[in-house]
């Protein structure tokens, strides 16, 4: 599933190809997406121009003088510029046409969406509930430490709770956790002030990363200009369960952790 940093890698590849111009048409090949596109979209944006493109949580929202797009890229899903005329492949489903050139959504599973919003964006069903962006300065470790306090739930299901903090998926909380040393399976209620300092720290280093890097290549994941993410070749522990520690080389153990992979470090993480 493309996450946050793969979410930022796309919204940077589009924006500067998209920003400030005029929507000539909208193809919708197949809108039984998550949740069906809407079948008046055509009429919100067609002739109307896209003001900006930003990032809430792994919602792209892209912003109009009458509204906002609000587009996820669910569990497969992908955005290119192509030219216009480009033939459209079998998951090809959606295309903003900004003159000779497309945004096309490619979407294989159909777990995303597009969907409008009229108003306050950030007061939608899909955002309102959402916690503070992880590379801001709202999430610090004052604020992880204080909502951790009594919490018996695993710390690893604890930092992907995306009404703790958004966008922290199950890559990039593997990853922060064995950086911080802290055993995914540990309750949250365990982390000290000096714990919830290096773990916040971890969390934002590690994003900070992938996103620099283009984001993680994981089976189909490509960026807006169609090229893949390179952070992959970084990872001390997501899909590397059985191999060598990078750090310590004991053998690193894999378990389910609701139903998710989670790689640790009996060593390096306590």
């Amino acid at each position: 599933m493309p996450e946050l940093p793969e979410v930022e890698t796309s919204k940077r590849g589009i924006a500067p190809h998209t920003e400030g111009r005029r929507v000539t048409g909208l193809v919708v090949r197949n809108g039984q997406l998550r949740w069906p596109v809407p079948d008046d979209l055509a009429s919100h944006v067609v002739g109307r121009t896209l003001k900006s493109i930003s990032r809430r949580g792994k919602y792209l929202l892209l912003a109009f003088t009458n509204g906002h797009l609000i587009v996820h890229l669910g569990m497969s899903g992908s955005l290119r510029m192509v030219q216009a005329e480009e033939p459209a492949g079998f998951h090809d489903h959606i295309d903003l046409r900004f003159g000779g050139q497309a945004l096309r959504y490619t979407d294989p599973r159909r777990f995303g969406c597009w969907l409008w919003a009229c108003g306050d964006v950030n007061a939608h069903k899909l955002l309102a509930h959402l916690g503070p962006e992880p590379l801001s300065e709202a999430f610090n470790a004052d604020y992880l430490y204080q909502r951790a306090r009594g919490r018996k739930q695993n710390l690893k299901n604890f930092i992907m709770d995306s009404q703790l903090v958004v966008g922290v998926g199950n890559i990039y909380a593997n990853e922060a956790l064995f950086l911080a040393g802290l055993r995914p399976r540990a309750a949250a209620g365990s982390l000290t002030r000096p714990k919830a300092a290096k773990l916040v720290a971890h969390i934002k280093a590690v994003l900070a990363a992938a996103i620099a890097q283009g984001g993680t290549t994981l089976k189909d994941f490509v960026g807006g200009d169609g090229k893949p993410g390179y952070f992959k070749q970084q990872l001390y522990v997501y899909g590397r369960g059985g191999q060598a520690c990078r750090i310590c080389h004991s053998l690193l153990k894999e378990v389910r952790v609701n139903n998710r992979a989670t790689v640790y470090c009996a060593q390096c993480q306590r």
